[in-house]
């Protein structure tokens, strides 16, 4: 090697930093070595012994050998050579000592050659993957190495995180807020089986969401080898797509075909990568593009249906507007149907803020999470025209009423019960067709229908005027929710994401909080404690120049307190609003109404300002409803991550 023009001098030690009969690992570029001192004398030995692949830099000098940790194989630890009887030896690179230290020559690195993981990850951009959230660890590395590199050129974002839990909910919160699908990572084993819970978020909730696991090397999988598992069969209920990727595999292509499922049947895709494949050569393989991949979706309804819903429309005189989720990309097409009928639109809980509470006809949130406005609307009403809704027993659309339900799911049409009408077609379509529809009615016929505009604002009058009374009840445990979210109305900005938790602090967000324009992300269906904070960061990722809010209770952030530490390394520009009442308050609550004790719900948590500020972000604590405003305003405007705990009374909800 001391021949080679090709080779570099890399400083791996200080002078003396290496004690007698020491060894330890460095680094010279990409190569680890095991350097080691006898006297006055040092070797470079390469760091992965011969046998097994041992690191020999954490080995011990024994007797004048160099023992490797995992076996015990001896060498001469200044030349590498085995004992006598042995033939097989580490590496041994030139060393020069110099007056500034230890160097070693190593040959130059060859160009990267183009790997599987390459071809993979530039599909993944391809298909407009920008953000992935998720842990580096042993079985992913190669396809980590072709995430930096795609991160180095401006075209990919990893968000490094604490918990693989957490990057599954920020995929799917990223997901849900964008319609576009982010991925998350994790290696073999417990750091893929970590990303299930969020995983089950975006597939109940119909977020397209690209799961990426590290996997055992190919010649150990099924022996039960360290981390060996079935990750296919363990994601096979969770993931619409799931697929092991084999040495001969059309790489690009199974990328996209994943990314297609996730995209067009809006579920979780998922695909394991054996550690081997990973680093495979593919000097000559392009990626895959979407361009001819992927249709149209906004398809007309059957017009026969949609004369159906006419009909229905045409006898109605008080018909409202039902929206959910499903709905939220197209809500101008929709409420030029509502304003054509002067109908109020009620939204589903998952679709709060799709129209704002100040609209002539917005009329909040129908359910158990929702207002009076609301409910008393759908009880007056003749028609209900719903949406891009699930029909979740806790939004209770009332079954018995005449129903058009328009959905781009065949399977979601008439899920739980009869409906009068379902009309398969995109939301915003068909609600255009039968906007026009309306608006030649109209013109031809006269308006039938009750303008219903000065009943909705009656009603907000109302629960505005009892907001406002409850915002006033103070109780020993602190802080009413209706004052705290009073409070967030007046301070959060209209353009605002506002992803929250579950429990009595999201039942309260529901009821009392205002929405003007701002995007509110949750764990529909699913449900799950958890979700609030990691939801904010994928949040973030998506949308960093909208301002980012997390409303959490404190069993919910106690799930995943430690990424706020993640967020502090990416100075994620987050407000975190956290009602802390020292218990699972609605389980203390259910367990009343069940008229059982209350048992086991509550909670030793730290001081949660303090923490925050501990971790590097700004912590405020509130223990009074005249300090909401400044604590709010003060959180806000910080730039960075930010939390505002607030001692909350479990029993003003």
């Amino acid at each position: 090697m001391t021949d080679q023009i090709d080779s570099r001098w890399y400083k791996v030690a200080e002078p003396d930093e290496l004690p007698d009969g020491r060894v330890k690992t460095v680094q010279a570029g990409h190569r680890s070595l095991a350097l080691t001192r006898v006297g006055d004398d040092y070797g470079a030995l390469d760091n992965k012994c011969p046998h097994q692949g041992g690191p020999l830099g954490e080995g011990s000098i024994e007797k004048g050998m160099l023992r490797c940790p995992w076996h015990g194989y001896d060498y001469d630890p200044l030349t590498g050579t085995p004992p006598p009887g042995f033939s097989d030896a580490p590496a041994c690179f030139p060393l020069e000592v110099r007056e500034d230290g230890v160097y070693v020559e190593i040959a130059v690195e060859p160009p990267h050659e183009r790997t599987v993981s390459d071809v993979m990850v530039e599909t993944m951009v391809e298909w407009g993957v920008t953000h992935v959230f998720g842990m580096v660890g042993h079985s992913n590395l190669g396809f980590a190495d072709a995430m930096r590199r795609q991160e180095v050129t401006g075209n990919l974002r990893f968000i490094g995180i604490r918990h693989e839990g957490a990057a599954a909910f920020a995929a799917s919160a990223y997901a849900k807020l964008t319609g576009r699908p982010a991925a998350c990572f994790g290696i073999a084993g417990p750091g893929s089986t970590n990303l299930l819970t969020g995983l089950y978020d975006a597939k109940v909730d119909r977020a397209p969401v690209l799961a990426l696991s590290g996997q055992v090397p190919s010649k150990v999988l099924g022996r039960g080898a360290f981390q060996d598992l079935d990750l296919n069969a363990a994601f096979a209920d969770v993931a619409g797509f799931s697929r092991t990727v084999l040495p001969d595999s059309d790489h690009a292509e199974l990328m996209s075909l994943a990314l297609k499922h996730a995209i067009l049947e809006r579920q979780v895709s998922h695909l394991v990568l054996p550690d081997e494949v990973q680093v495979r050569p593919a000097p000559d393989v392009p990626a895959s593009r979407p361009q001819g991949r992927v249709p149209d979706l906004e398809i007309a309804p059957p017009p026969a249906e949609v004369h159906r819903a006419l009909d229905l429309i045409a006898r109605a005189r008080r018909p409202v507007i039902v929206v959910g989720h499903g709905a939220r990309f197209d809500m101008p097409e929709v409420l030029a149907l509502a304003e054509a009928l002067g109908a109020p639109v009620l939204t589903t809980f998952k679709a709060k803020g799709v129209i704002s509470d100040r609209h002539p006809l917005g009329a909040g949130v129908l359910g158990r999470s929702g207002t009076p406005v609301a409910s008393w609307l759908m009880n007056e009403s003749d028609l209900l025209v719903v949406f891009g809704a699930s029909f979740s027993n806790h939004t209770g659309i009332a079954s018995y009423k005449p129903i058009i339900q328009v959905d781009y799911d065949p399977m979601a049409l008439g899920r739980f019960h009869p409906v009068t009408v379902p009309v398969l077609g995109h939301v915003g379509v068909t609600a255009t067709a039968l906007a026009r529809a309306v608006a030649a009615m109209a013109s031809d016929v006269g308006e039938s229908w009750v303008d219903q505009r000065p009943d909705v604002a009656e009603r907000w009058e109302i629960w505005r005027a009892e907001k406002a009374r409850r915002s006033l009840d103070f109780g020993d445990h602190g802080v009413s929710s209706a004052a705290i979210f009073a409070a967030l109305t007046r301070h959060v900005a209209d353009d605002a994401v506002i992803a929250v938790d579950v429990g009595n602090n999201t039942y309260s967000f529901g009821r009392y909080f205002e929405c003007t324009g701002q995007s509110v992300l949750m764990s529909g269906y699913l449900g799950s404690i958890g979700f609030g904070f990691p939801a904010a960061m994928g949040a973030w990722a998506a949308a960093p120049d909208r301002q980012i809010v997390a409303v959490t209770g404190d069993g919910g952030f106690g799930q995943y307190l430690a990424e706020i530490t993640t967020a502090v390394k990416y100075d994620m520009d987050i407000t975190h609003v956290l009602l802390d009442n020292h218990q699972l308050g609605k389980i203390s609550k259910e367990q009343r109404a069940g008229e059982f004790d209350v048992w086991q719900t509550s909670l030793h948590n730290p001081d949660f300002a303090a923490y925050a500020t501990l971790c590097g972000a700004l912590g405020i604590r509130v223990d009074r409803a005249d300090q909401l405003d400044d604590a709010l305003a003060q959180a806000l405007a910080h730039r960075g991550p930010a939390l505002v705990a607030i001692t909350a009374d479990a029993d003003l909800i």
